[in-house]
């Protein structure tokens, strides 16, 4: 008796188990099925205020995380989804103020406007701006490595921003 009681119970879990849809950890809606390919066009700085290598690390770390999370070939032309824009703000402006006049805390903000193209569903194209900010104390300068660990930190949410909006279906 046992050994069907366990036969029904694997059965049955079969069943359920086919009935449920694919998933993904990471809350991408795609279909593997039709979609194969993305491609992610150079994102051109055109903000007044130009910080070298700029355009180069916001391409390659939106590139690193929809390969990240997709099971998506990157191409360079013909994509099934398609990433393009630029760099339209990169600024510093002081948030805070001590009694002395002077910043007590500065914010870096960049801004991105990304057009999406889904080849395979039309309707899920979009054009968008997404910005993000980086705060620190208005004493010191952003420059060298604390520059750089500032823009990764407002990479990394943008990029995760363009991907839910563009991927995610929650």
């Amino acid at each position: 008796m046992p050994k069907i009681f366990t036969v029904l119970i694997l059965i049955c879990s079969a069943i359920l188990m086919q009935g449920c849809g694919p998933y993904s950890f990471t809350g991408a809606d795609i279909n593997y099925n039709t979609t194969k390919t993305v491609q992610v066009n150079y994102f051109q700085n055109i903000a007044p205020r130009v910080e070298p290598g700029l355009s180069r690390d916001f391409t390659q770390k939106l590139q690193d995380l929809l390969l990240n999370q997709t099971s998506l070939d990157l191409v360079t032309s013909n994509g099934d989804l398609v990433y393009e824009g630029e760099i339209t703000q990169f600024y510093e402006a002081p948030i805070t103020a001590t009694s002395n006049s002077t910043a007590a805390q500065t914010r870096l903000t960049i801004a991105v406007t990304v057009r999406f193209f889904n080849t395979k569903e039309p309707l899920k194209d979009f054009e968008q701006s997404f910005s993000f900010y980086f705060d620190f104390s208005g004493t010191s300068l952003l420059v060298g490595s604390k520059l750089d660990a500032a823009v990764d930190v407002i990479f990394e949410r943008l990029t995760q921003d363009v991907f839910n909006k563009s991927l995610a279906n929650w």
